[in-house]
């Protein structure tokens, strides 16, 4: 008898069986207990997971007659009846399994559904199963929504996808949709182990341990990795012979690389970079490992009650992981994590990926938080003593503070006001050579006193100091333009000609009646006619962007259809007058207008003499 491999022949025949999927199978158990069927279910999930498992065994619920032939629609088919052992050989005529990989036309499609049309043969059900769904033609799609929707009462659909992305919204809304997850190693290492019980194989819990985490969720990959590990141990799983298979770096070398990056020994690391490279290791695996093994510290760091769990006393490695959250910071242990992550984009970008392996450690070590924080506390340091001692000779003896300069009013005595953050530099008051309307007050610059006030000193009344008073300036003074105001351009005329102002009416009469639009109005707006003769008018433009030929063309239409049968040459020179630019220079004149109309109100000027206002430039438009 030839051999059947695990992944088949511990296939799950009921819902029952069936590990890691309880909300799916939950839900389904449910349904066919209380008979709410749907007409149409959807199962997505990733590789592995059982969605043609599940499809099985619901059709198997749906058409299940009992061991004795009496029996009906079941949550728990027998699995001896006639129509349960066909469907679990594949021979049951009314359950039809499609593959959408290999026939995804409309063709395939609308011949399964001509199917449709026919009441069961030997079941109670039609069941129409579709596996990768999502690789039907839209057309195939199109092709079966109208059935899909409003199926015959004895027809029952059952899409699976990996990509529920690519499936229309269409078809998603006409099904029942429920996703399978991928397993969690726990569930997989639990499995296995049940399953090589079965099969009396042994097995080294730490070689499940790395065939579960390989399997990455999928109980098929899981089985199926476990066939290859029995082959190649001879029919033993041992932990070594497993790892070489799978090229998986042994968690000795990876507590190694962390504590030698935790205690900053750069030797260590480097030398163990060079141990993975000749034992021929994988470099991803090594960052992979580090990651679940950073990402166990981040949690017992968190959480050091995890430590005492039940999962942590089954773990051969709890111990290590423990101690190496002890003895790293919460912070680089992120740090770390961060870094290994990104690192495993990087090794296929180097030409060696042991070499890539090596700097994403050397880097790894350079950024370790303490050494960043060490650094820059010497650094502060370093900065303010050299401040301190720049400042130290910028202190100069004070100069006695000379004569105040006479004034009409009698600068009051000197007090002591209270420090402020940065001392002012002593000036001496100027005497204002002559002082418009209003009165000058004396101002005291009184250097600042360096000692403390004494605690028993009695409190002093503030004395009130003059301070100057704002005189608003002269008109003369101010309607002077300040130095950061806005400077008008200085108006230069264009010359006119008897050519120029035939053309300018001429494109302005095009423009206008939308004859000419996008290049060949830029191109008429932008020329200058320099000469006209019976039969062809030369133009001038600056850009050799707008001599396009399809342009010209449009052109010389528009200026047949207003009487001028002539034909158009164009060269590149410099244009001094043309529509665009009279056009410009129409605009800037009418603004200086807006704006000399404004600057001349009365009101306005009363408003910039005694509230201090002004114009924003460019806020003034022409009406």
């Amino acid at each position: 008898m030839s051999y059947l491999v695990l992944a088949r022949k511990f296939r799950p025949k009921t819902f029952g069986e069936m590990v890691g999927q309880g909300h799916v199978v939950q839900a389904l158990e449910n349904a066919l207990t209380t008979q709410r069927l749907h007409h149409a279910y959807l199962f997505t999930g990733t590789r592995g997971v059982g969605k043609t498992t599940v499809s099985r065994i619901l059709a198997k619920s749906l058409n299940c007659q009992g061991p004795d032939g009496q029996g009906g629609i079941t949550a728990t088919p027998c699995g001896v009846c006639q129509a349960c052992r066909d469907i679990d050989s594949g021979r049951f005529v009314d359950y039809t399994e499609l593959d959408a990989a290999s026939n995804r036309g409309v063709d395939e499609v609308q011949s399964l559904l001509e199917q449709a049309v026919y009441k069961p043969v030997q079941g109670r059900f039609k069941v129409f199963m579709i596996d990768e769904v999502h690789m039907l033609t839209n057309t195939a799609f199109n092709a079966m929504l109208k059935t899909l929707e409003e199926p015959p009462e004895y027809l029952k659909f059952v899409l699976a996808t990996t990509d529920p992305q690519k499936v229309p919204v269409t078809v998603l809304s006409r099904c029942l949709q429920f996703n399978l997850r991928p397993m969690a190693p726990e569930t997989v290492l639990e499995h296995l182990t049940s399953v090589l019980q079965t099969e009396n194989v042994p097995a080294e819990p730490l070689a499940l341990r790395l065939l579960a985490r390989a399997a990455r969720g999928s109980m098929r990959d899981a089985l199926s990795l476990t066939d290859q590990a029995i082959a190649f141990g001879n029919g033993e799983l041992v932990e070594t012979g497993v790892r070489q298979m799978l090229g998986s770096v042994d968690r000795g070398h990876v507590f190694r690389l962390i504590e030698a990056l935790a205690q900053g020994d750069g030797k260590t690391v480097v030398e163990t970079s060079e141990a993975l490279r000749v034992d021929g290791m994988s470099a991803a695996s090594t960052l992979e490992e580090m990651t679940a093994v950073l990402q166990a510290m981040a949690v017992l760091q968190a959480v050091p009650s995890r430590a005492e769990s039940a999962d942590a006393a089954t773990d051969p490695d709890a111990a290590d992981t423990a101690r190496l959250a002890a003895l790293m910071p919460a912070d680089e242990t992120q740090l770390l994590y961060s870094l290994c992550l990104h690192g495993r984009g990087e090794l296929g970008l180097a030409p060696d990926e042991y070499a890539a392996l090596t700097m994403v450690l050397l880097r790894l070590l350079a950024f370790k938080p303490s050494s960043n924080a060490a650094a820059s506390t010497a650094s502060t340091e370093k900065k303010t003593l050299n401040e301190a001692a720049a400042a130290v000779p910028q202190a100069p003896a004070r100069a006695p503070a000379p004569a105040p300069a006479p004034s009409p009013v009698p600068a009051p005595a000197p007090v002591a006001r209270p420090p402020v953050e940065a001392p002012a530099p002593v000036r001496q008051a100027a005497p204002a050579p002559a002082a418009p309307a209003g009165q000058r007050l004396a101002v005291v610059d009184e250097p600042r006193r360096q000692t403390e006030p004494r605690p028993d000193a009695p409190e002093t009344p503030a004395q009130v100091v003059g301070v100057p008073i704002r005189v608003q300036p002269p008109p003369s003074a101010r309607d002077e333009p300040s130095a950061d105001a806005p400077q008008r351009v200085p108006y230069t005329p264009i010359p006119r000609s008897e050519d120029g102002d035939f053309w300018h009416a001429t494109v302005t009469q095009l423009v206008a009646s939308e004859a000419i639009n996008a290049l060949t109005r830029e191109l008429a707006l932008q020329s200058q006619l320099v000469g006209r003769d019976t039969d062809q008018w030369m133009l001038r433009i600056e850009r050799e962007t707008l001599n396009q030929p399809s342009s010209r063309e449009k052109l010389t239409v528009a200026l047949q259809a207003l009487g001028h049968d002539i034909k158009l040459a164009i060269e590149i020179g410099g244009v001094v007058d043309s529509p665009a630019r009279r056009n410009k220079q129409a605009a800037d004149e009418r603004q200086r207008v807006a704006e000399d109309a404004i600057m001349s109100d009365p009101e306005v000027q009363a408003l910039m003499r005694d509230f201090d206002a002004r114009i924003v430039p460019g806020t003034l438009k022409p009406a």
